[in-house]
């Protein structure tokens, strides 16, 4: 396995290095930090969480559906849609409730494909479309979701609390097939009934409600490693994968895999003493999963094999979102 090229590859993978914008566009927003008291939990993590009061906190995220994706197939991006927002709720512990929209287009037939999408991405799901925005006559199409959800006060999931020592776990839902126009595509949610799609995500609520992890995000566009990146560098800290140690699905390249979107998958960290109720539930609600490495204090990200290793990402020079809490 030659570590040095999968740590390159990675690294000028598109899914990360189309992260790294963000650096430079959050700062703007530092002159307005005193008006965001009711925030919890804003930038850097999969959702944000807002305080209104009572019992539950609000989930609150939105993505942008990468225009490649739109044009290539406008039914699978309306589905991933619902399906990557849905993820974003699921990874803070939370429970989703409901979506809007701003679509934009002048190609009837490409908007009508985009909101079948959605609609089965609703039926899906059980989260429902409830408002949003038509630009009739844009020369382009796109498509953005957004979405709010609820959590329990205190079991929110978040990504920049890793701590040294704990142990990071990666859990898939590996009952799937590489999915349609893009090579770093995985289907593990079309061809199942509803019920069973939608009772893979309450394990993340039960998780964060029963307090197992330190952090944890949904392996999105970035893949597993590009995610744990953005984790490790929002927790300023850094970690030791093994690369044996990580679950793979047969007949699909390793290094193709590692970059890829699993459709269902979360990365998370705990303390050691957690780590196999942690594994346990995930197994138990139909996931792969395994304790892959450490988190360490040493501000890079290490992939190993056979006791060699290569450096990914040195957080202390190189940049994949620039957000720190």
């Amino acid at each position: 396995m030659d570590l040095e090229k999968i740590a390159k590859e990675i690294r000028e993978f598109e899914g990360v290095t189309r992260k790294k914008p963000l650096a430079e566009l959050i700062n703007i927003f530092e002159t307005v930090r005193s008006e965001y008291s009711s925030s919890i939990v804003d930038f850097g993590d999969d959702a944000a969480v807002i305080d209104i009061g009572g019992d539950d906190y609000v989930l609150f995220a939105a993505d942008g559906i990468w225009g490649r994706l739109v044009n290539a197939s406008p039914w699978w991006a309306g589905y991933t849609s619902v399906l990557v927002n849905v993820n974003d709720i699921a990874a803070m512990g939370g429970k989703p409730v409901a979506m809007v929209n701003v679509l934009s287009s002048n190609n009837r037939n490409a908007c009508k494909e985009l909101l079948r999408g959605i609609r089965d991405g609703i039926a899906k799901f059980g989260v429902p479309m409830v408002g949003g925005h038509m630009h009739p006559d844009t020369p382009y199409t796109s498509l953005s979701v957004a979405i709010i959800g609820t959590v329990k006060r205190g079991c929110e999931i978040k990504s920049g609390t890793a701590k040294a020592g704990d142990v990071v776990i990666a859990a898939y839902d590996m009952d799937g097939k590489m999915g349609p126009n893009s090579p770093y595509s995985f289907d593990s949610t079309t061809f199942k009934e509803p019920d069973k799609v939608r009772a893979k995500y309450t394990v993340m609520q039960e998780i964060g409600e029963k307090k197992l992890v330190t952090a944890g995000k949904d392996i999105s566009n970035p893949g597993l490693i590009g995610t744990l990146a953005m984790l490790l560098e929002t927790s300023k800290k850094g970690a030791c994968v093994d690369l044996g140690k990580v679950p793979v699905p047969a007949g699909i390249d390793f290094t193709q895999w590692l970059k890829v979107h699993p459709a269902t998958g979360f990365i998370v960290t705990a303390l050691p003493e957690n780590e196999s109720e942690v594994i346990g539930l995930f197994k138990t609600a139909g996931y792969a999963a395994a304790n892959i490495g450490v988190v360490d204090d040493s501000s890079k990200l290490d992939i190993c094999h056979r006791n060699k290793c290569a450096t990914v990402f040195d957080f202390s020079k190189d940049v994949v979102t620039g957000i720190t809490q």
